[in-house]
């Protein structure tokens, strides 16, 4: 399989969150702003990486009976690392997400890329699909949080497009992640039967 195959798979084809519907927790929990959704977003992209990167190297070394424990300690790793760096460098982003970002270590996405991917393929493809993937969830998080952000309050990253006065605070909140979201998925849906 080509690089470029393997990077664009998780962007547009299997697109965790648009297309094969996995992370919803973070997905619907951590987007508020379009901010958040790509702090959150980039975060599981760079432990995506990693941790395929990782378990692929010791996939021939892990014995079976220990096989998904042996993964979660290898995410873990990875999502302590960037909780302290983001704890560290971005104090503002980091209690914005709060406990969203230890939970990336339970991630379906994270745990089932090291599964189905990084488990059967080489160090090199499971980098490429780590950063497909991630990119891809990183992406959708940006746009659903950029809609529910100009929706709700008349902004992106943190610039005013209208008044705050006009939004719709529904957005901002729990049932408006549903309902961006929902709409989202029936336009990408809509645009593939087209295709």
């Amino acid at each position: 399989m080509s690089k470029i195959k393997i990077l664009t798979n998780g962007l547009v084809k299997e697109n965790p969150v648009f297309v094969l519907l996995l992370g919803m927790c973070p997905t619907l929990g951590t987007t508020s702003s379009a901010i958040n959704g790509l702090g959150m977003g980039l975060a599981t992209a760079f432990v995506l990486m990693c941790s395929n990167f990782v378990v692929s190297l010791v996939k021939n070394i892990i014995p079976d009976k220990v096989r998904i424990p042996a993964f979660i300690v290898i995410i873990a790793t990875f999502v302590t690392i960037v909780q302290f760096c983001m704890q560290a460098y971005l104090p503002s982003l980091y209690d914005s997400l709060g406990l969203f970002i230890p939970l990336i270590v339970v991630n379906c996405v994270v745990l089932g890329r090291a599964e189905s991917f990084a488990a059967k393929n080489s160090p090199v493809d499971s980098i490429f699909d780590g950063l497909g993937m991630g990119l891809g969830f990183a992406l959708a998080l940006t746009i659903l949080g950029g809609v529910r952000e100009f929706l709700g309050t008349g902004r992106i990253f943190d610039i005013a497009i209208y008044p705050e006065s006009y939004g719709a605070l529904v957005f901002v909140l729990a049932p408006g992640a549903f309902i961006a979201l929902g709409y989202l998925i029936a336009v990408i849906n809509k645009l593939k039967a087209k295709n």
